[in-house]
């Protein structure tokens, strides 16, 4: 009877395993890489690589377009051996997702090794994320930024804050435990609003000195401790352009990885239009000002290589499609595009 109740489990456990999609199968299999530290080991031998110099990604160009190579482990192992690097090189990857057939994806930084030689190797160049992330395949763009935060993290979180000692990563990269007060640490993001203002008829966008010129986008600020995103989102528009938000909405968030690691929440806020007027706070920004529909249409369609004009002012323009802020410039003018048909 044992043995029959036995095959029937393993038929039904079975039976369930295939109804799971492929989602499922993949975030579960992810799990058990980061629990299991050597079935971890092991996927680090058929899995394949993405590599990075001092935070760098690693990218090919061919023709116009910009490759993100994925090495196999036999073909990172050869370029270490040919810097005569030992294998402990391997056990500093992190795990940064698998495909859909549970071939696992890591993370590697050899900014201690020489970088001209490995650009001769393969090819190609290590080139800064701000620049990698918009111009690579949009596929692509969001591994990148994920797997400069977690090898970002790890470089900065060597040792314990209470003890002082070395800390030890796991396989995956998903924790780091200092032994000595048995503390497990684990990467962490900070949450950031991010926020365009409207009025009803204009939308409100704002430029930091830091920025390229001509360069104007949403509000956006660090979640205070004990803050809600509603909270945050009033004291940030309050703060910088000394407006207050009568209603909010959430619309979306995207992970993003400067400074350091931020999960940016996308919220559209709307402001009385009788109380309009903007009161900067050049501590923070550089200019604020409203935009109407026509202007965000034309800002939208101007790149910054043509912002410039002959008496050396720029034009508006707006961050690329691949950052939230693009999203929520997008959304207001659909709507508003709407409003006015």
């Amino acid at each position: 009877m044992a043995a029959v109740y036995q095959a029937l489990h393993r038929r039904v456990s079975s039976l369930a395993c295939r109804l799971h999609s492929t989602y499922v199968r993949k975030m579960r299999y992810l799990n058990q890489l980061k629990e299991d530290d050597s079935l971890c080991r092991q996927a680090q031998t058929s899995g394949t690589f993405y590599l990075f110099h001092n935070l760098s990604p690693f990218l090919q160009k061919v023709g116009k377009k910009y490759l993100v190579p994925q090495l196999s482990a036999a073909e990172t192992r050869q370029i270490l051996g040919k810097l005569q690097e030992a294998e402990q090189w391997m056990e500093k990857s992190v795990l940064i997702g698998c495909s859909d057939e549970h071939r696992p994806h890591f993370a590697l930084d050899l900014g201690a090794l020489d970088k001209s030689v490995i650009e001769a190797e393969l090819q190609g160049s290590f080139t800064d994320l701000r620049k990698a992330l918009f111009v690579v395949d949009r596929k692509d763009s969001p591994l990148l930024a994920s797997a400069q935060s977690l090898l970002r993290w790890h470089d900065s979180h060597q040792y314990c804050s209470r003890t002082g000692q070395p800390t030890e990563k796991n396989p995956a990269g998903s924790k780091r435990v200092c032994h000595a007060s048995g503390v497990t640490y684990y990467p962490q993001v900070s949450p950031v609003v991010i926020t365009l203002v409207s009025d009803g008829s204009r939308c409100l966008l704002a430029r930091q000195p830091s920025f390229p010129p001509g360069m104007f986008t949403a509000l956006s600020g660090f979640c205070d401790m004990g803050e809600n995103v509603e909270e945050a989102v009033r004291r940030e528009v309050a703060e910088e352009v000394g407006l207050e938000v009568e209603s909010l909405r959430y619309s979306a968030s995207q992970h993003w990885p400067f400074p350091s690691s931020s999960l940016m929440i996308a919220c559209h806020a709307l402001v009385g239009a009788q109380r309009a007027e903007i009161s900067l706070d050049t501590l923070e920004l550089e200019e604020a000002r409203w935009f109407g529909l026509e202007e965000i249409v034309e800002g939208l369609k101007r790149e910054p290589s043509s912002s410039k004009q002959d008496d050396g002012s720029f034009l508006p323009w707006f961050p690329p499609k691949q950052a939230i802020a693009h999203q929520l410039i997008r959304e207001w003018l659909q709507q508003q595009s709407a409003q006015t048909a």
